[in-house]
Formats: C-alpha cells, structure tokens, sequence
C-alpha cells in the first residue's frame, strides 16, 4: 500500500544543473540549480529565484550555461550553490573551477565539468521564476565520450536527492531503451 504525502516536489533524478553567467561587469558567476529540465528537443528550463544574482545576468546577457555536477566535483558544486555571488563575488574561483568563455553565447563554460549546453535566452517570467533557453551548442570533453557521444558512466554525473537531501550518483544501466519492452510484446 501506498502513504499518501500530499503535495511534494519529489522527483528522480534531478540533475544537478550548474548555471553559468557574466555579471554586468563581466564577473562570471555560477550557481548550482536543481529545478530544471529539457523541456522541448532545443530548449531548457530552470527555476531561477528572482533574487539570486543569475536571474539578473541572465537578464542582462540574454545567455546562459548549463553544466552538469559530477561525483568528483561534487563539493565545489555545493560549495556554488551555498553561496550567494550576490554576497561574495569571487565564489566561482574560491570553488577551484576555472572557466573559460563559450564560442557561441556570452556566457563561461566550467572547464572542470564534461558536459556543457550553451544556451540563448527565450523567456523569463518572474512569476514562477521560469528562465527557458534556447540550446545553441552542447559541448562534451573527449575524454567523457564513447563511439563519439557522451557517456554517463565516465561523466558520473550526480543527482539532488529532495527527500534526503544528499547527492546520488547515477546508477549502472538496467536496460536496453526502446528495446526491452518489446519482449513483453514477442
């Protein structure tokens, strides 16, 4: 039998989504998100409060990075989503990652994680904190690729656990996808 828990935003997984932006200045500035997800095949979308120092430079810039957080970086994801670049400026390089400048939208991508979507702004809304993108590029290291594609098990890519409150480490592969269920239908 099934507890009933009432309304919950429990959801498995949820990447650990690490957005990078340029402050007005040009500061580059990261944060650590789980709210988000694709939401159509080019577009993603995060929940951004509207007071976090993201909300604006994405505002300002009209772009944005998605990383995402890996087991062997996992405490300088955290440590980016601790703190606020509203109160100290300098977190992204506190945090020991190093950035480099996307190619494609005026965002810095973070040289220390595998995995990059380089994004231009399509919306905001400010009454549910929605911030959508427009995927321009997606970037991978060589070194996290298998037959020429990004490969979850080198990447060790982590997931917020909203019930524990702990990051999980994506699991070994159970299945081949649209494959297995065809047996049920043999």
């Amino acid at each position: 039998m099934k507890k009933n828990f009432g309304k919950k935003n429990w959801m498995f997984p949820m990447p650990v989504l690490m957005i990078g932006t340029y402050g007005e200045d040009g500061t580059p500035d990261v944060m650590n998100a789980a709210w988000g997800g694709i939401t159509l095949e080019d577009e993603i979308t995060i929940c951004i409060d509207t007071s976090h120092k993201t909300w604006g430079n994405i505002a300002a810039h009209k772009a944005f990075t998605v990383a995402f957080g890996t087991a062997d970086k996992v405490a300088a994801c955290d440590y980016l989503g601790l703190v606020s670049g509203n109160k100290t400026p300098d977190k992204v390089a506190k945090s020991g990652f190093t950035l480099t400048k996307s190619e494609f939208v005026d965002a810095p991508v973070i040289n220390e994680l595998p995995l990059t979507l380089e994004c231009e702004l399509v919306s905001m809304n400010e009454e549910n904190c929605n911030v959508v993108g427009k995927i321009v590029n997606c970037a991978a290291e060589e070194a996290a690729l298998t037959d020429g594609k990004p490969d979850a098990a080198k990447m060790k890519p982590i997931c917020f656990d909203p019930c524990a409150h702990v990051y999980r480490i994506m699991g070994d592969a159970v299945a081949n996808a649209f494959s297995v269920g065809k047996l049920l239908h043999s």
